[in-house]
């Protein structure tokens, strides 16, 4: 593949390592089949894999009880999943030279050097893939698109345990801000 005017693009492939918290698991594996085509196009193009995972250390120091998101679990004792390192199914294992980011937040972003990273690798557009569709890819892609990144998400790279919301997001809000496509159509575009 031709991958010059792809040299500023990298693939997050955002909170994979709890995929399994997805109760469906028709739609966890079809997710996970997407994932892996995408990460597999990504490096066929030679462009970065960035995983991007939220953990916490143990007892979970990072994060107030007065935190909706995270507060609950902490109090209870942690969540499967979310302790450190981070544990991805082997289908959707980083391999050598991908990057892996650690998040202490929802947004990919926020607690993580993500930002560094990209900036330091002249990376201008980032193509978003993840579970959960109204967590991480939705804040992330707020927030990248604040930070004048191009976006794409990748329709079928991501997955919601809501999957009304996960429609209403793909179809109605991310175009707003990114470019919305499956992995197939990604795909197609790398190669012209």
């Amino acid at each position: 593949m031709d991958n010059s005017q792809n040299v500023n693009t990298a693939l997050l492939v955002m909170d994979a390592h709890i995929l399994h918290r997805l109760d469906d698991e028709k739609v966890r594996d079809a997710a996970t089949g997407h994932l892996q085509k995408a990460i597999a196009t990504a490096r066929r193009a030679g462009l970065p894999v960035v995983y991007v995972v939220v953990t916490f250390r143990q007892g979970w120091p990072e994060v107030n009880v007065a935190n909706k998101a995270f507060g609950a679990w902490k109090q209870s004792g942690g969540a499967p999943g979310m302790e450190e390192p981070a544990r991805f199914p082997p289908a959707l294992a980083p391999q050598a030279g991908d990057l892996i980011v650690t998040k202490r937040r929802v947004s990919a972003f926020t607690g993580s050097d993500l930002e560094v990273i990209l900036r330091s690798g002249r990376i201008e557009h980032l193509v978003l893939t993840g579970f959960a569709t109204s967590g991480v890819v939705l804040s992330t892609l707020r927030e990248a698109a604040d930070k004048d990144f191009r976006v794409t998400v990748l329709s079928d790279g991501c997955a919601d345990r809501d999957e009304e919301v996960h429609t209403v997001l793909l179809t109605k809000v991310f175009p707003r801000q990114a470019d919305v496509m499956t992995v197939a159509e990604w795909e197609k575009t790398l190669k012209r």
